[in-house]
């Protein structure tokens, strides 16, 4: 799984350029079908998304390429799982939360579980990378609970990707430092095996 930028035409484009590392061995992938369709379920809105396939001209392996605003195996979106986290860093239980999202309570209640149990390493990795990535490091302090530090770490790793890379159109708007956060987590912010050891 790859992650790439929203826009579908900019993506094809780059395949065709030969211009999307492979994460595996380096070489270029380029276009190889579509994977299977999805429904993906935003703060505003339901969209059916069938992504692109790519295959490795070095290796042969092939990749899902995903846009950025989309999770593993997850129908909701990353502005959607972020706006979660905010409510339960701001002291919201399970069901305030998913009232206020329109989203099943269980839902929710998976989506928390799945960080409770690392909210330490997930708040460490997000750290690291702003630190590693700005360009005057200073590492965010604590926000009053150990929710609210991994908010924190989110949104300081996004601004500092922001001001050493530059805004896209993506990290412009609401929800912009939870494409980012989906961005550098490859969409895995919610995997089981993420963030593992030396991923940072």
């Amino acid at each position: 799984m790859v992650t790439v930028e929203a826009d579908a035409a900019g993506v094809e484009r780059r395949l065709g350029e030969g211009r999307i590392e492979c994460p595996g061995c380096a070489g270029r992938l380029a276009g190889w079908g579509r994977a299977r369709p999805r429904v993906v379920r935003g703060l505003d809105r339901v969209q059916r998304l069938v992504p692109r396939r790519a295959r490795c001209r070095g290796c042969g392996v092939t990749h899902v390429l995903l846009p950025v605003f989309v999770l593993v195996r997850r129908a909701d979106t990353v502005e959607v799982v972020g706006a979660a986290l905010e409510a339960r860093a701001g002291g919201s239980g399970v069901r305030a939360i998913a009232a206020g999202l329109g989203r099943p309570v269980e839902t929710v209640r998976g989506w928390l579980r799945r960080l409770e149990g690392r909210l330490e390493s997930t708040r460490g990795w997000f750290t690291a990378v702003a630190v590693r990535v700005s360009i005057d490091p200073v590492p965010p302090g604590p926000a009053g609970s150990a929710w609210a530090d991994l908010v924190t770490a989110v949104a300081a790793a996004a601004r500092a990707v922001r001001d050493r890379f530059g805004s896209t159109p993506s990290l412009r708007g609401p929800g912009w430092v939870w494409l980012a956060a989906g961005a550098m987590s490859s969409g895995r912010l919610l995997a089981p095996s993420w963030p593992g050891p030396g991923t940072v």
